[in-house]
């Protein structure tokens, strides 16, 4: 896809943000601590990153999704961690609110997001209930102008950095997943607790953790959507999430693809630049070229999502299918040219490889793309 000047600035500046931002110093900070510290945390606030899908009444940016991937993808070329924060607050975190929210909701919940002033997190996934998201066993029984919810949701991507979670919950649960409903559940209150974050493979810094409610009152102000619609929301809002996926994995791709190139230039074995040696040529190619078709395939399916295409949902799958894939394979390559060198923690190719691997996992596994593809097909 031949990007237009305004996509292209988009990307540089995205770029300038994540290359001067983004220094190895913080990167290896992170990876030490577990933690995204908060200085950095406020210069993504100040920067307008969370609130791009957000509209301009709302203090967002507004921009469309292929402005919100390209800029996903700069970031996740130097760092997937600050690509996830910030995809979180545009796709999981938001989506809900911009599908459902009332106007009250949206100024109450969606602003302060595009400030930075709050940030959200999205409680789908169960012990019990991952890629059949449907099987949920959360709980919310009407008392009155009440709601009172209880349930676990686990693998919660940055709940402890999260000032409330949309929570999607059985209101009958005769109906399956056409008895869900979406509630915007304040962490501060009473009967919401967190466990303890996970020990993650990768993407260390963005911690992910339990979010358990026990008899949790939610006022019916802060149910999101109609009752027993949840689930529809929960399915378009991971269309975006899937995207943003797309988007990280392009970039994790890319830093792969850079990481190959500088050191098969630089390492010398037999006389001569491992560069120079046919083998480690063809992978280089190969590499290349799975990449730039991962790229046209999510470009072009941010560009369906945004017009409402009706074979978008199965783009934004394709997209993410293809892309996750493709960035882990690239990891590994990379990892390949670089011999023992790429096992040390010491090069960068050795924390792609281990950030690369949830892609094909999270926001719905490779199968599970499969899917929804076959099944769009074959409807």
């Amino acid at each position: 896809m031949v990007l237009t000047e305004k996509y292209k600035l988009v990307k540089q500046l995205a770029r300038k943000f994540a290359e001067n931002e983004i220094p190895q110093e913080l990167q290896d900070e992170i990876e030490a601590t577990g933690e995204l510290p908060i200085e950095f945390r406020n210069k993504i606030a100040k920067s307008g990153l969370l609130g791009m899908k957000v509209p301009k009444k709302l203090d967002g940016q507004g921009a469309d999704t292929l402005a919100y991937i390209l800029a996903i993808e700069e970031i996740a070329r130097v760092s997937m961690v600050a690509s996830i924060y910030i995809s979180g607050a545009n796709s999981l975190g938001s989506g809900p609110l911009l599908l459902a929210g009332t106007d009250e909701q949206l100024e109450k919940y969606l602003a302060p997001i595009a400030r930075g002033e709050k940030y959200p997190a999205f409680g789908l996934t169960e012990p019990g209930a991952g890629s059949d998201a449907g099987g949920l066993q959360t709980t919310a029984v009407q008392d009155g102008d009440y709601w009172i919810l209880n349930g676990r949701k686990c693998f919660i991507t940055a709940a402890p950095y999260s000032d409330y979670c949309m929570i999607f919950a059985k209101t009958d649960r005769s109906k399956g997943s056409r008895g869900i409903t979406t509630f915007i559940v304040d962490m501060n209150l009473p009967g919401v607790s967190l466990g303890k974050p996970e020990h993650k493979m990768g993407i260390i810094g963005v911690p992910t953790s339990d979010v358990i409610l026990e008899d949790v009152r939610v006022h019916d102000s802060d149910r999101l959507g109609e009752i027993n619609k949840g689930f529809s929301n929960a399915m378009k809002t991971l269309d975006y999430g899937r995207l943003g996926v797309s988007a990280q994995s392009l970039g994790v791709g890319q830093a792969a693809l850079d990481e190959a190139i500088k050191y098969s230039k630089e390492r010398k074995q037999f006389g001569q630049r491992i560069a120079d040696f046919q083998a480690l040529r063809f992978m280089i190619a190969d590499m290349a070229t799975e990449l730039y078709a991962a790229r046209e395939l999510v470009y072009n399916a941010a560009v369906l999502k945004d017009a409402n295409d009706p074979t978008a949902s199965m783009q934004c799958s394709m997209a993410k299918y293809f892309s996750s894939e493709m960035c882990n394979h690239l990891a590994y390559k990379a990892v390949q040219i670089h011999g023992g060198y790429g096992y040390i923690k010491d090069y960068k190719v050795e924390r792609l490889y281990r950030d690369a691997r949830v892609n094909s996992i999270f926001e719905g596994t490779s199968q599970i793309q499969q899917i929804v593809i076959a099944n769009n097909l074959l409807k």
